[in-house]
């Protein structure tokens, strides 16, 4: 599938991976319970400014911070446009 959205400069497009739905103990998490997932799969990738060059690839898996970037939804599904530099880890 081809994303239609090309981010510019540094920014990155991710698409969220599912929040838990099980703790580790097995107890059911409902909806309203669920914490916003801090991991996601990199979509698309800017190319970055001429000081910064892009460290990130699109299919990487990161990390970022709960608050981080702004949702869109496109074609029936959650994303988060952000700067690279909002990124915390590459796992």
């Amino acid at each position: 599938m081809s994303i239609n959205i090309k981010p510019l400069a540094d920014r990155v497009l991710i698409e969220p991976m599912q929040a838990e739905t099980k703790t580790a103990s097995g107890i059911i998490i409902p909806d309203n319970a669920k914490e916003k997932p801090q991991k996601g799969k990199v979509v698309a990738v800017g190319k970055g400014t001429k000081d910064e060059p892009m460290t990130v690839k699109s299919g990487d898996t990161v990390l970022y911070g709960k608050y981080a970037g702004t949702e869109l939804k496109l074609e029936g599904k959650d994303y988060i446009i952000m700067r690279e530099s909002d990124i915390l880890a590459i796992v």
